[in-house]
Protein backbone atom coordinates (compact mmCIF):
# COMPACT_ATOMS: atom_id res chain seq x y z
CA UNK A 1 0.00 0.00 0.00
CA UNK A 2 1.06 3.61 -0.59
CA UNK A 3 1.57 5.46 2.68
CA UNK A 4 2.15 9.14 3.44
CA UNK A 5 5.44 10.23 5.02
CA UNK A 6 5.46 8.56 8.44
CA UNK A 7 4.99 10.57 11.62
CA UNK A 8 6.67 8.34 14.17
CA UNK A 9 5.95 8.37 17.90
CA UNK A 10 7.35 6.02 20.54
CA UNK A 11 5.95 5.34 23.98
CA UNK A 12 5.62 2.68 26.64
CA UNK A 13 2.20 1.00 26.67
CA UNK A 14 0.09 2.35 29.52
CA UNK A 15 -3.41 1.07 28.81
CA UNK A 16 -5.04 -2.22 27.91
CA UNK A 17 -5.72 -0.75 24.45
CA UNK A 18 -1.98 -0.06 24.06
CA UNK A 19 -1.10 -3.61 25.09
CA UNK A 20 -3.65 -5.15 22.75
CA UNK A 21 -2.33 -3.04 19.87
CA UNK A 22 1.15 -4.53 20.54
CA UNK A 23 -0.30 -8.04 20.76
CA UNK A 24 -2.20 -7.49 17.50
CA UNK A 25 0.99 -6.58 15.61
CA UNK A 26 2.73 -9.60 17.14
CA UNK A 27 -0.14 -11.77 15.93
CA UNK A 28 0.19 -10.43 12.39
CA UNK A 29 3.94 -11.11 12.33
CA UNK A 30 4.52 -14.18 14.51
CA UNK A 31 1.27 -16.07 13.92
CA UNK A 32 -0.16 -15.02 10.56
CA UNK A 33 3.14 -14.34 8.75
CA UNK A 34 5.54 -16.82 10.37
CA UNK A 35 3.15 -19.60 11.33
CA UNK A 36 3.72 -19.67 15.09
CA UNK A 37 1.27 -20.57 17.82
CA UNK A 38 0.97 -20.52 21.62
CA UNK A 39 -1.28 -21.50 24.50
CA UNK A 40 -2.76 -18.03 24.98
CA UNK A 41 -3.02 -16.93 21.34
CA UNK A 42 -6.47 -15.45 20.66
CA UNK A 43 -7.19 -16.15 17.02
CA UNK A 44 -10.68 -14.64 17.14
CA UNK A 45 -9.35 -11.28 18.36
CA UNK A 46 -6.05 -11.55 16.48
CA UNK A 47 -3.82 -11.26 19.58
CA UNK A 48 -0.50 -13.00 20.29
CA UNK A 49 -0.04 -12.99 24.05
CA UNK A 50 1.45 -15.04 26.87
CA UNK A 51 1.68 -15.19 30.65
CA UNK A 52 4.72 -12.89 30.70
CA UNK A 53 3.03 -9.89 29.08
CA UNK A 54 1.70 -8.26 32.29
CA UNK A 55 5.23 -8.13 33.76
CA UNK A 56 6.98 -6.46 30.81
CA UNK A 57 7.18 -2.92 29.53
CA UNK A 58 5.97 -2.77 25.94
CA UNK A 59 7.71 -0.19 23.76
CA UNK A 60 5.42 0.90 20.92
CA UNK A 61 6.30 2.55 17.64
CA UNK A 62 3.35 4.36 16.12
CA UNK A 63 2.99 5.93 12.70
CA UNK A 64 0.42 8.62 13.31
CA UNK A 65 0.20 9.32 9.57
CA UNK A 66 -1.22 5.85 9.08
CA UNK A 67 -5.02 5.73 8.88
CA UNK A 68 -7.12 3.67 11.23
CA UNK A 69 -7.47 2.83 14.91
CA UNK A 70 -4.59 2.54 17.38
CA UNK A 71 -3.93 -1.09 16.49
CA UNK A 72 -3.49 -0.02 12.86
CA UNK A 73 -1.01 2.73 13.79
CA UNK A 74 1.25 0.58 15.98
CA UNK A 75 3.91 -0.55 13.48
CA UNK A 76 6.68 -1.72 15.81
CA UNK A 77 6.96 -3.27 19.27
CA UNK A 78 9.64 -4.32 21.74
CA UNK A 79 9.01 -6.20 24.98
CA UNK A 80 11.33 -5.11 27.83
CA UNK A 81 12.02 -6.67 31.25
CA UNK A 82 14.46 -4.87 33.59
CA UNK A 83 16.21 -7.01 36.20
CA UNK A 84 14.15 -5.55 39.06
CA UNK A 85 10.93 -6.73 37.42
CA UNK A 86 12.44 -10.13 36.63
CA UNK A 87 13.26 -10.58 40.32
CA UNK A 88 9.61 -9.97 41.19
CA UNK A 89 8.45 -12.33 38.44
CA UNK A 90 10.93 -15.01 39.48
CA UNK A 91 12.49 -15.58 36.07
CA UNK A 92 13.32 -14.11 32.71
CA UNK A 93 11.39 -15.29 29.65
CA UNK A 94 14.66 -16.52 28.08
CA UNK A 95 15.33 -18.89 30.98
CA UNK A 96 12.91 -21.41 29.49
CA UNK A 97 15.49 -21.79 26.70
CA UNK A 98 18.83 -20.54 28.09
CA UNK A 99 20.90 -20.81 31.25
CA UNK A 100 21.44 -17.17 32.24
CA UNK A 101 23.48 -17.86 35.40
CA UNK A 102 26.56 -16.04 34.13
CA UNK A 103 24.55 -12.86 33.60
CA UNK A 104 22.44 -13.09 36.75
CA UNK A 105 25.50 -13.58 38.96
CA UNK A 106 27.45 -10.71 37.37
CA UNK A 107 26.01 -8.00 39.61
CA UNK A 108 25.36 -5.85 36.54
CA UNK A 109 22.11 -4.14 35.53
CA UNK A 110 20.31 -6.36 33.00
CA UNK A 111 17.54 -5.82 30.49
CA UNK A 112 15.83 -8.61 28.60
CA UNK A 113 14.50 -7.82 25.12
CA UNK A 114 11.95 -9.87 23.25
CA UNK A 115 8.98 -10.07 20.89
CA UNK A 116 10.58 -7.44 18.66
CA UNK A 117 8.83 -6.98 15.33
CA UNK A 118 7.99 -4.42 12.68
CA UNK A 119 5.03 -4.21 10.35
CA UNK A 120 6.05 -5.46 6.88
CA UNK A 121 5.63 -1.95 5.38
CA UNK A 122 8.35 -0.55 7.68
CA UNK A 123 11.20 -3.03 7.46
CA UNK A 124 14.58 -1.94 6.17
CA UNK A 125 14.03 1.77 6.79
CA UNK A 126 13.91 4.46 9.43
CA UNK A 127 11.49 2.66 11.73
CA UNK A 128 14.10 0.38 13.34
CA UNK A 129 16.40 3.36 13.94
CA UNK A 130 13.59 5.22 15.72
CA UNK A 131 12.88 2.15 17.85
CA UNK A 132 16.55 1.81 18.82
CA UNK A 133 16.73 5.48 19.77
CA UNK A 134 13.74 5.04 22.08
CA UNK A 135 15.28 1.88 23.51
CA UNK A 136 18.55 3.75 24.12
CA UNK A 137 16.70 6.39 26.14
CA UNK A 138 14.96 3.68 28.19
CA UNK A 139 18.33 2.03 28.90
CA UNK A 140 20.01 5.28 29.91
CA UNK A 141 17.20 6.17 32.32
CA UNK A 142 17.62 2.85 34.14
CA UNK A 143 21.40 2.51 34.07
CA UNK A 144 21.26 -0.75 32.12
CA UNK A 145 24.64 -2.37 31.41
CA UNK A 146 23.85 -5.60 29.54
CA UNK A 147 21.06 -6.37 27.08
CA UNK A 148 20.05 -9.89 26.11
CA UNK A 149 17.23 -11.89 24.65
CA UNK A 150 16.34 -14.61 22.19
CA UNK A 151 16.16 -13.85 18.47
CA UNK A 152 14.88 -16.19 15.83
CA UNK A 153 15.47 -17.77 12.47
CA UNK A 154 12.26 -18.76 10.68
CA UNK A 155 11.75 -22.51 10.40
CA UNK A 156 13.01 -25.50 12.37
CA UNK A 157 15.23 -27.25 9.77
CA UNK A 158 18.69 -27.30 11.36
CA UNK A 159 20.36 -28.53 8.19
CA UNK A 160 18.98 -25.61 6.19
CA UNK A 161 20.43 -23.15 8.72
CA UNK A 162 23.73 -24.93 9.36
CA UNK A 163 25.71 -22.22 7.54
CA UNK A 164 24.46 -19.14 9.40
CA UNK A 165 24.42 -20.91 12.77
CA UNK A 166 28.00 -22.12 12.27
CA UNK A 167 29.12 -18.65 11.19
CA UNK A 168 27.60 -17.05 14.29
CA UNK A 169 29.29 -19.61 16.53
CA UNK A 170 32.66 -19.18 14.81
CA UNK A 171 32.73 -15.40 14.55
CA UNK A 172 30.39 -14.00 17.20
CA UNK A 173 30.43 -16.34 20.22
CA UNK A 174 30.18 -14.36 23.44
CA UNK A 175 33.16 -14.04 25.80
CA UNK A 176 32.92 -16.47 28.71
CA UNK A 177 31.94 -13.82 31.26
CA UNK A 178 28.69 -13.10 29.36
CA UNK A 179 28.22 -16.41 27.52
CA UNK A 180 24.74 -17.81 28.01
CA UNK A 181 24.13 -21.44 27.07
CA UNK A 182 21.08 -23.28 25.75
CA UNK A 183 19.44 -25.41 28.41
CA UNK A 184 20.93 -28.95 28.46
CA UNK A 185 17.63 -30.72 27.74
CA UNK A 186 17.23 -28.86 24.44
CA UNK A 187 20.81 -27.91 23.53
CA UNK A 188 21.29 -27.72 19.76
CA UNK A 189 24.94 -27.30 18.73
CA UNK A 190 25.63 -24.40 16.37
CA UNK A 191 29.13 -25.41 15.23
CA UNK A 192 27.81 -27.67 12.48
CA UNK A 193 30.26 -26.75 9.72
CA UNK A 194 34.00 -26.15 10.10
CA UNK A 195 34.79 -22.46 9.85
CA UNK A 196 36.96 -22.84 6.75
CA UNK A 197 34.11 -24.66 4.98
CA UNK A 198 31.44 -22.00 5.58
CA UNK A 199 30.23 -19.95 2.62
CA UNK A 200 30.40 -16.74 4.63
CA UNK A 201 28.55 -14.55 2.12
CA UNK A 202 25.63 -16.95 1.77
CA UNK A 203 25.57 -17.63 5.50
CA UNK A 204 25.40 -13.95 6.45
CA UNK A 205 22.74 -13.36 3.81
CA UNK A 206 20.58 -15.92 5.64
CA UNK A 207 20.93 -14.15 9.01
CA UNK A 208 17.77 -12.15 9.86
CA UNK A 209 18.09 -8.36 9.78
CA UNK A 210 17.46 -7.95 13.52
CA UNK A 211 20.33 -10.29 14.38
CA UNK A 212 22.61 -8.55 11.89
CA UNK A 213 21.73 -5.26 13.54
CA UNK A 214 22.84 -6.45 16.96
CA UNK A 215 26.04 -7.90 15.55
CA UNK A 216 26.76 -4.55 13.90
CA UNK A 217 26.29 -2.90 17.28
CA UNK A 218 28.86 -5.26 18.82
CA UNK A 219 26.55 -7.99 20.05
CA UNK A 220 27.45 -11.64 20.64
CA UNK A 221 25.60 -14.94 20.60
CA UNK A 222 25.32 -17.48 23.36
CA UNK A 223 26.39 -21.09 22.99
CA UNK A 224 23.90 -23.43 21.38
CA UNK A 225 20.53 -22.87 19.74
CA UNK A 226 17.00 -23.78 20.79
CA UNK A 227 14.46 -25.26 18.37
CA UNK A 228 11.04 -23.75 19.15
CA UNK A 229 8.50 -25.92 17.37
CA UNK A 230 5.52 -23.96 18.73
CA UNK A 231 6.78 -20.73 17.17
CA UNK A 232 8.27 -22.47 14.11
CA UNK A 233 11.70 -20.94 14.80
CA UNK A 234 15.26 -21.73 15.74
CA UNK A 235 16.29 -19.35 18.52
CA UNK A 236 19.67 -18.00 19.50
CA UNK A 237 20.53 -15.86 22.52
CA UNK A 238 21.92 -12.41 21.75
CA UNK A 239 23.97 -10.54 24.35
CA UNK A 240 25.03 -6.89 24.09
CA UNK A 241 27.49 -5.63 26.73
CA UNK A 242 27.37 -1.85 26.57
CA UNK A 243 30.81 -1.52 28.19
CA UNK A 244 32.32 -3.36 25.23
CA UNK A 245 30.98 -0.98 22.60
CA UNK A 246 33.53 1.23 20.93
CA UNK A 247 32.76 4.86 20.08
CA UNK A 248 31.49 4.05 16.59
CA UNK A 249 29.21 1.31 17.87
CA UNK A 250 27.88 3.59 20.61
CA UNK A 251 26.96 6.21 18.02
CA UNK A 252 25.12 3.58 15.97
CA UNK A 253 23.14 2.56 19.03
CA UNK A 254 22.27 5.98 20.41
CA UNK A 255 21.70 7.94 17.22
CA UNK A 256 21.26 5.33 14.52
CA UNK A 257 24.66 5.92 12.89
Amino acid sequence: MTLPMPKFETRIAKTEEDLQAAQHLRYEVFIRELGGTGEMVDHAAGLERDRFDPHFDHLLLLDNARPGALRDRVVGVYRLLPDSRAAALGQYYSEDEYDLSVLKSSGRRLLELGRSCLHADYRGGEAMVVMWQALSAYIEERGIEVLFGVASFHGTDIDALAGPLSLLHARHLAPEDIRTRAQPAAFQPMDLIAEDQIDRVAAMRAVPALIKGYLKLGGFVGEGAFVDHAFNTIDICLVLDLSRLNEKQSRLYTRGG
